[in-house]
């Protein structure tokens, strides 16, 4: 397990900071800040309730595993029915004042509110990493990865849904959930008039509050190179447009605080945080799912569902509960001693990520960038905090998103194959303390590449291959509930993946020529990454080198339990998200996902959420 602290030193200067302003100035002033702040939370009862073991029930009608972007949505509305008596499960704990701040996303990869997995090694990526392995960012806690993710707010392309209707998952076409993304939705600024939006939702969508000039040269570049501004939420991408976040006035607005906190006080709901759950009890004879066996204080506990299961605990965690649950590959299970209760070859597998890189980026001579010695200040906190403006709304330095097709692509016509994230930093923002640790940087690279530019402002683009066609797998590494799973990525293991993002970096060089950058003097750091420094700077091969050693993942993994037809073979649910041979257990979240989407899958997992729910409603004649 990587190394991880508490409180990473930017947060305590943060805190240090505020504990300066609230002794420095009035009592008032600091009285009515407060006051702001939990008016933004807009939870004034504080915290969801954390139900103590001795005051859980025997037995519940409902059961959902994991409080993350889609079981927090199920349990959420599940209990809109009074009749229905519904426990949730987390394995993590709830959010912190800190993990409000969005510009900060990258240190809470760095604390316990992670899992803190790393992928297996693999010849030809991630080789410039700690003992060359990507690390892969869970979310550990109410609100499962959007407690530390970067907010962004994206559904992907309306030919993503078609493809999973056509793949032989009725019901599952744009067409039909596109009303679920509304559903969720509570639009903000901009965004409220528009027919590809909506109001009324429990999670909110906005602008980021704040944007530096960099961001304005990264617009009127892609207009310079002719693209237009587009609303990339609206089902088709082709084009340019500033970040859409899920964030409420400046703060990260979770799943548990858009769809668990608005409802703590409903008698039907109970959670249990700290909760570790083991696997799903299945009788062995009628195949149903009984129950669920969970950690807890030490202790173990088990508890009974009346009528359903719900794993709702992410793409490497579901298919693990799911294996060691005695349902998955029967050759796997047996090697490590599991009873096979249900051959279902397909969990684990069907691993899909998209990956990037961090490989280029720019230097400019100006101080618009956003640095760590500029934001951890007296003053952009209070900003923040008063008015929820200024930079610490900034998604993790994400400012803008953008989607273009290389000359090579395969997808339809209107379909892009890339995503450009423009991020008005880089790894040179801190001196290594908290960036670089998280994305798993050697001591080697770091110091050979980025230390010498310390003091210069700089910005980078993240080129995401949308549509990969390398494929991975999760494995047991023992029947012990408590031992990692094995994780193999296998990124670019299909060739294409590695061109694709090359033509991206590509691409950025471009932009950063053109007119709108070089006003101010925006230049590519030209020292190479160790490793690579064989091929001549800038070309393809130069690329692929340095894109195999700083190889990163937007962690967006899914796929591991693919919805599909009973005809196919690899399928672990239908297109009702049940699994094929247990009675009584759904799987809802990132692993049903049979082929990946163009989009950041927060809000797809959303999507799911809102859509099992109702199809649970509807079998129940709810």
């Amino acid at each position: 397990m990587g190394q991880k602290t508490n409180l990473p030193l930017l947060g305590v200067l943060i805190l240090f900071c505020f504990i300066h302003f609230c002794c420095g100035l009035n009592f008032g002033l600091f009285s009515s800040t407060l006051t702001r702040y939990q008016r933004l939370l807009q939870n004034p009862e504080g915290l969801s309730y954390d139900m103590p073991t001795n005051l859980l029930s025997a037995e519940y009608d409902f059961i959902v595993i994991g409080a993350g972007a889609a079981g927090a949505v199920v349990a959420n509305r599940l209990t809109e029915v009074p009749g229905w008596k519904v426990l949730l499960l987390e394995a993590g704990k709830d959010e912190i004042l800190l993990t409000d701040m969005p510009v900060f996303a990258a240190h809470f990869q760095l604390t316990d509110f992670n899992w803190g997995y790393r992928a297996q090694p693999q010849d030809g990526a991630c080789l410039g990493l700690k003992d060359k392995r990507c690390p892969w960012p869970r979310g550990k806690g109410m609100g499962g990865s959007s407690i530390l993710n970067y907010m962004i707010y994206t559904r992907g392309h309306r030919g993503d849904y078609d493809g999973w209707e056509q793949m032989g998952n009725p019901g599952w076409g744009w067409k039909d959930v596109f009303k679920y993304f509304l559903k969720s939705e509570n639009a903000k600024d901009d965004l409220v008039d528009s027919q590809f939006h909506s109001t009324g939702g429990y999670m909110d969508v906005e602008r980021v509050r704040h944007r530096t000039p960099l961001v304005d040269a990264f617009m009127d570049s892609a207009a310079e190179l002719g693209y237009n501004s587009v609303d990339y939420n609206s089902g088709d991408l082709l084009g340019f447009s500033r970040l859409q976040v899920n964030q409420r006035r400046g703060m990260r607005c979770s799943a548990n605080k858009a769809f668990i906190r608005p409802i703590r006080h409903r008698s039907n709901l109970h959670v249990a945080k700290e909760a570790f759950v083991s696997r799903i009890l299945i009788d062995p004879n009628t195949k149903r799912a009984m129950g669920v066996e969970f950690l807890r204080n030490n202790r173990w506990y088990s508890v009974r569902a009346r009528k359903e299961i719900i794993l709702s605990a992410g793409a490497v965690n579901s298919a693990k509960i799911l294996m060691l649950s005695g349902v998955g590959p029967r050759v796997h299970l047996e090697s490590l001693g599991i009873p096979v209760l249900v051959d279902a070859p397909g969990v684990g597998q069907n691993l899909q990520d998209h990956a990037s890189t961090c490989a280029a980026l720019y230097t400019v001579n100006d101080t618009v960038s956003l640095k760590e010695e500029r934001i951890a200040q007296v003053g952009p906190f209070l900003d923040w905090v008063t008015n929820g403006n200024g930079p610490i709304t900034i998604a993790g330095g994400v400012e803008a998103l953008g989607y273009i097709r290389t000359p090579n692509a395969v997808t339809a016509p209107d379909y892009p194959d890339i995503e450009l994230m423009f991020i008005s930093s880089s790894l040179n923002a801190d001196p290594g303390t908290v960036v670089r640790q998280g994305l798993g940087v050697t001591d080697d690279i770091f110091n050979s590449v980025y230390k010498p530019i310390l003091n210069r402002d700089a910005w980078t683009i993240w080129p995401m291959q949308m549509k990969p066609n390398s494929r991975g797998y999760v494995k047991l590494k023992s029947r012990n509930p408590l031992s990692w799973p094995l994780m193999y990525a296998n990124y670019f293991e299909d060739p294409q993946d590695l061109e694709i993002i090359v033509h991206g970096i590509k691409f950025a060089i471009e932009m950063s020529k053109t007119q709108a950058f070089q006003k101010f003097n925006s230049t590519l750091h030209p020292i190479p990454v160790p490793g690579c420094a064989n091929h001549e700077f800038g070309s393809d091969d130069y690329w692929r080198c340095a894109v195999r050693h700083l190889t990163t993942t937007l962690n967006h993994q899914c796929g591991t339990a693919k919805m599909g037809p009973s005809t196919d073979p690899d399928a672990v649910v239908d297109a009702e998200l049940r699994v094929y041979g247990v009675k009584g257990l759904r799987v809802a979240d990132a692993s049903i996902i049979p082929r990946i989407t163009a989009a950041h899958t927060n809000a797809v997992c959303n999507m799911i959420g809102e859509k099992v729910a109702d199809m649970i409603k509807s079998a129940y004649g709810k």
